[in-house]
């Protein structure tokens, strides 16, 4: 007992404040016979009394692992927020390459990396369901989804997830214009799946035509392959089936050979509109020396299931027949983002309309990018008072070229087409802007009236730009809203964003801005296009070996990138497989 009592002794005399972390202590001592001692002793840490309970998360979904989605998964901090992926496919795909899968230049299997390792590289609690939404609730901040595999009790396959920021990176779906029949007897090329369709149906169309019984326009019809639309993936398309005909299967079926034709056809007078003329040229040139028949300015209005119609100003309707068809004529907005249009009063809108922060517009702590939403840039004219309030600081109802010139910087972050319209007038600022309209009067000492500035910049808003559906545009909007997730904290006391021309302060963000990186077109025959920034055009041999390290490099994973490769060695060696798999 004496023992016990110096133990106790010495606890209680311990120093104040030099506890060592433990703000109580009990202790209980019993003694046995034979000097057993028996104590029992309980700590309640200071750290977890004294330390306060975190808020809870902030809960975001992402609806979709294409491009934009990934792009925003990759580069989002997941340690500051509650993160939940949503999608019927359990795998980011390189899309680009999907025209190479189609003639086995590429295994499908080498350009999709598993989202979970993508996940798992990033460490945190993000979950993922393989699982397809089919109604977003923003009034009560739910989606309603449903699994692709397997019920619950219900039978159904149904469940609801609420969330606090959603980001909808759906993509978008094959625009088929309503055309009969397309959907029916049609490949799309939009997906792994639908490659992988097209590969087997090509070697199917060869088999069928090798068989003893049919004549010769049968024969015929079973390798003529329509492509319908004459953008860059119609195109390469095309030219990579040309490629697998002439250089593989030419010699596996040397009878029939000589009676495949490959159709391109083009509601618009040209193929690739949106590259450079010396582009179009040479690609139509190109393409009529390999033997693919471009058929443009004529419009499909109807296709069966051996024959597609056509119609032409000129010659009127005309069916041809064909063994396969892949349309590929833009892209179409998914049905349960139209029924999303029709709740938020975007019911006119071909897809998603969003602020130039990417925030759906009328709809509280939702976000889209990629192909099912477009940024409905701020005119400068809807907001041209306020623009002229902001500047005239003085209050003297006119604006002098140093007014102008001290906001200047915002006005072309807010409204980039102010600074595109100076740079397509060849002016240097807005005072050469402002000289044009006053005559030749001293710039510094020109003062603007509120109608002689809408006058100024009335025509500035014609430079409003639409940017593409492309995957260049989803990764790069992908990576600025994560960003903008990042630094969200932060920018609400540190904003770093351009004058709210509308209201007090400045955005706590800087808008979205495109930066166009250059954009491909193969055609073939180991020869590429390539329209890069500068207007700098690069056509043949030379450019297909920029196509390939360009690809290669962009790709999602080490692990891709060593199958994509080996992948293009190989068929340098031993050809294309043309295997029924």
């Amino acid at each position: 007992m004496r023992w016990a009592a110096f133990l106790w002794e010495g606890v209680s005399r311990r120093a104040p404040g030099t506890n060592n972390g433990f703000s109580n202590l009990v202790l209980v001592v019993a003694a046995a016979s034979s000097g057993g001692l028996v104590a029992y002793a309980d700590s309640i840490s200071d750290d977890a009394v004294d330390k306060p309970q975190l808020p809870p998360r902030k809960k975001v979904v992402v609806l979709g692992t294409g491009w934009g989605g990934t792009t925003f998964l990759r580069n989002l901090d997941s340690k500051l927020y509650d993160v939940q992926v949503i999608s019927p496919r359990n795998y980011f795909a390189f899309t680009p390459l999907l025209p190479s899968v189609t003639s086995g230049t590429v295994e499908p299997r080498s350009i999709v990396e598993p989202i979970r390792r993508i996940l798992e590289k990033k460490g945190g609690e993000i979950k993922f369901w393989e699982a397809e939404c089919f109604k977003i609730d923003p009034e009560n901040k739910k989606i309603h989804c449903r699994a692709n595999i397997g019920t619950n009790l219900d039978g159904n396959g149904e469940f609801l997830v609420d969330y606090d920021y959603l980001v909808v990176a759906v993509g978008a779906r094959t625009n088929t214009f309503n055309t009969p029949g397309v959907v029916e007897n049609c490949h799309f090329l939009k997906e792994v799946e639908d490659a992988q369709k097209i590969r087997r149906s090509v070697m199917d169309c060869f088999e069928r035509a090798s068989l003893p019984y049919l004549d010769e326009e049968e024969r015929k019809k079973n390798l003529h392959f329509v492509v319908v639309g004459g953008g860059p993936t119609g195109v390469e398309f095309a030219s990579s089936l040309h490629d697998f005909v002439t250089e593989d299967l030419s010699k596996l079926y040397p009878s029939i050979q000589h009676l495949v034709k490959i159709s391109l056809i083009e509601a618009a007078d040209h193929i690739l509109t949106m590259f450079d003329k010396r582009i179009t040229n040479f690609a139509e040139d190109k393409f009529g020396r390999d033997g693919i028949d471009v058929k443009t300015g004529y419009k499909v209005v109807k296709v069966s299931k051996d024959a597609i119609t056509m119609q032409n100003p000129a010659t009127g309707d005309i069916s041809v027949p064909y063994g396969m068809a892949v349309w590929s004529t833009g892209i179409g907005t998914r049905p349960f983002i139209v029924e999303f249009m029709k709740q938020i009063g975007q019911a006119n809108r071909r897809v998603l309309a969003t602020d130039e922060w990417l925030r759906v517009l009328e709809c509280d702590g939702v976000y889209a990018i990629g192909d099912c939403a477009t940024i409905n840039q701020r005119k400068v004219m809807e907001d041209i008072s306020e623009i002229f309030r902001v500047a005239d600081k003085d209050k003297s109802g006119t604006l002098t070229v140093k007014e102008i010139q001290d906001v200047l910087d915002d006005i072309y972050v807010r409204y980039p087409q102010v600074q595109l319209y100076l740079k397509s007038k060849q002016m240097n600022g807005i005072a050469d802007l402002v000289r044009s309209d006053k005559g030749d009067a001293e710039k510094e000492s020109v003062e603007l009236n509120i109608e002689e500035f809408k006058k100024a910049l009335s025509l500035v808003d014609s430079q409003v730009k639409f940017l593409p559906a492309t995957a260049q545009v989803a990764s790069q909007q992908g990576q600025y809203l994560a960003r903008c997730f990042n630094k969200m904290k932060d920018a609400e006391e540190h904003p770093e964003g351009p004058i709210r021309i509308r209201g007090e302060g400045r955005h706590r963000f800087r808008p979205f801005r495109y930066r166009h990186l250059g954009q491909f077109a193969p055609l073939g025959g180991e020869q590429t296009a390539a329209q890069l920034p500068g207007d700098w055009i690069s056509i043949g041999h030379s450019t297909q070996w920029l196509w390939y390290s360009v690809y290669a490099t962009k790709q999602i994973s080490w692990r891709t990138r060593a199958l994509v490769v080996s992948d293009w060695t190989r068929r340098f060696i031993f050809g294309r497989d043309s295997s029924c798999i």
